[in-house]
């Protein structure tokens, strides 16, 4: 049984699905807890099909990721992640290259594809972070196009809630982006 959390922040609604603390799908910016709901569990059920049951679970992470919304720094590195079993080994390098990047700090996909062991592979970065299932805990967010552009975000509100997001992280992003 799969358990999931839908609730309300800054940035709009927000929510998370996993199992004993292990969290599996985020999403992000939603308008409505419905909207974010069904999102949340066609994410889910992208790799498989499972039964889910909504409640306060996880409750520590849920106030970490308000807190966040609301701009305060948090850190989420200790959170357990429950990634794809179908996810091939460079993906699976770039969500590990990209978990880890600290708050306020980002980096371009050409970069991005050098840490994970595949330069010239900056596109296929950008397809990886455009299919993250954990947004923010795997922050995608601070991955940027060469001269800082904001490239894709696949969150409802698009490279609008990615620009916050990073202005969020580091003020001073806010004259280059």
């Amino acid at each position: 049984m799969l358990n999931y959390n839908v609730f309300d922040t800054d940035l709009g609604y927000w929510g998370f699905a996993g199992r004993d603390h292990q969290v599996q799908a985020v999403v992000i910016g939603h308008e409505t807890e419905q909207s974010a709901a069904d999102s949340l569990l066609e994410k889910v059920n992208r790799y498989e099909f499972v039964e889910a049951e909504f409640d306060d679970w996880y409750p520590e992470l849920r106030r970490d990721l308000q807190k966040f919304a609301a701009g305060e720094m948090c850190s989420f590195e200790k959170v357990d992640l429950l990634l794809p079993e179908k996810l091939t080994h460079f993906q699976r390098k770039v969500l590990t290259q990209t978990r880890q990047l600290q708050y306020g700090q980002t980096i371009t996909y050409q970069d991005l594809a050098e840490r994970a062991g595949h330069p010239g592979a900056a596109r296929a970065v950008g397809s990886v972070m455009a299919n993250n299932l954990i947004p923010i805990l795997i922050p995608c967010h601070r991955v940027l196009g060469t001269g800082r552009k904001l490239g894709g975000f696949s969150a409802p509100q698009g490279t609008l809630l990615k620009r916050d997001l990073l202005r969020m992280e580091d003020p001073a992003l806010a004259v280059l982006l």
